[in-house]
């Protein structure tokens, strides 16, 4: 099924983990997708897991761009340099981010402002660039928060700060331009498999403490995020926006007492 077909996709932090997965499904879906992040080597290397399938695909309807989200010059040349390629954004994918952990009391400036500048100025910035052009197209945007960014955690306060801000951005954005045409929602993942993960999957501790939260009984993988995404981003969620949805196994729906 090719929903996306002629579309034009734009995903953040597309060389790895949620990001990567995303864009392989928007791909395999017929999108033109645009692959953007900080390293050159990883969106190269997230191409190459593309359909190579050119009976209805061509190698022109992919295109990486470094570009540091947190940066807002940059932000307005990547989508400028987007538009120039394929004269329009159909579907905006906020993905790129970073966790930092750590007690208030524990953090310095410099992990306060990498949490909150990537996280959540960085969503601004691409969705404040992007914004015209979605208008124009009635496209839709997603944001990737956190099931962080809805419920507080231990050692996370700069992490939870940051994507809080892009819960509710989210909804704010909604209320702004549904009278554009434009939809806004976000994904809220709990722990996935990625490589921000990996002092959680590599202690079977904390794994074990996580999957006794979790009713479905395993964490996610990229492509669980990736799916839903792409639902919202679909015509099948056209009456969908201002939603942030939990993609966490269940876990939001407990209240936090231990099984008896």
């Amino acid at each position: 099924m090719k929903r996306f077909r002629e579309k034009v996709v734009v995903v953040t932090g597309a060389g790895s983990g949620i990001g990567r997965a995303t864009a392989i499904r928007f791909a395999n879906e017929g999108a033109n997708v645009v692959l953007v992040g900080r390293t050159a080597a990883t969106l190269e290397a997230t191409i190459e897991q593309l359909p190579p399938d050119k009976t209805w695909i061509h190698t022109d309807h992919y295109m990486t761009i470094t570009c540091d989200i947190g940066k807002q010059e940059q932000v307005e040349k990547m989508i400028t340099h987007v538009v120039e390629q394929f004269g329009k954004i159909d579907v905006l994918v906020n993905n790129a981010g970073t966790a930092v952990q750590g007690k208030i009391t524990e953090l310095s400036d410099a992990d306060w402002d990498k949490a909150i500048n990537t996280n959540l100025n960085g969503t601004f910035y691409v969705c404040r660039a992007a914004m015209p052009h979605l208008i124009a197209s009635k496209g839709n945007i997603i944001n990737v928060s956190s099931l962080s960014g809805m419920g507080g955690d231990w050692n996370m306060s700069a992490y939870n700060a940051a994507k809080a801000g892009v819960t509710n951005l989210t909804r704010t954005l909604a209320l702004d331009h549904g009278a554009d045409g434009v939809r806004v929602n976000a994904v809220n993942p709990s722990v996935t498999k990625t490589g921000m993960t990996d002092a959680i999957q590599t202690n079977e501790q904390k794994t074990d403490k996580f999957l006794a939260r979790c009713p479905l009984g395993r964490l996610a993988e990229p492509e669980d995020i990736a799916a839903a995404i792409a639902f919202l981003a679909s015509e099948d969620a056209c009456m969908i926006t201002g939603v942030n949805l939990p993609v966490d196994g269940g876990v939001s729906a407990s209240n936090g007492q231990p099984q008896f």
